[in-house]
């Protein structure tokens, strides 16, 4: 698999609210990188396509999913998708299409390039997109975690 992410990377991870998907895929790449030798070589961040200045922290049911499964819980509360994340990041990684279609009507023409779906190009998976598991029961937020870590591996190893 050509390599997707460049090797010293700022990566946005984007969801609908920053609430789950994306702070989900954002503790599993954390966690990825810390296991690696030496400093780390991607800077990673998430936010949301809608998501609303809040002083809450991730959903509660990502909490816990992440913290049964030993990774850390983002401290970040949740933040929109600026216009000046386009040049600031060099990819930013959309959850789903609807996401990704919001992403390139706000993005810059000269960033679109930076755009893609955070699933795509992950060997073995038939998935390309990480459903909303906000309004579903607790068990979207483990698959959502199992698909956060495929995605999580193949950027890593990238």
């Amino acid at each position: 698999m050509q390599a997707l992410v460049q090797r010293h990377a700022r990566i946005l991870l984007v969801c609908r609210a920053n609430l789950c998907r994306s702070p989900m895929a954002l503790a599993v790449c954390a966690q990825l990188l810390q296991q690696l030798p030496g400093p780390p070589r991607l800077q990673l961040a998430s936010a949301g396509t809608h998501a609303a200045a809040s002083s809450r922290r991730a959903d509660l049911r990502a909490i816990a999913t992440l913290h049964l499964h030993g990774y850390p819980v983002p401290r970040a509360r949740p933040r929109a998708v600026l216009v000046a994340d386009f040049k600031r990041f060099d990819q930013i990684l959309a959850m789903d299409r609807t996401n990704l279609a919001d992403l390139q009507a706000l993005c810059p023409p000269q960033y679109r390039y930076k755009l893609r779906l955070f699933l795509q190009g992950v060997p073995g998976l038939v998935e390309q997109e990480i459903p909303d598991p906000y309004f579903g029961a607790l068990a979207g937020f483990e698959r959502v975690l199992r698909l956060c870590e495929a995605g999580a591996r193949s950027i890593i190893s990238a």
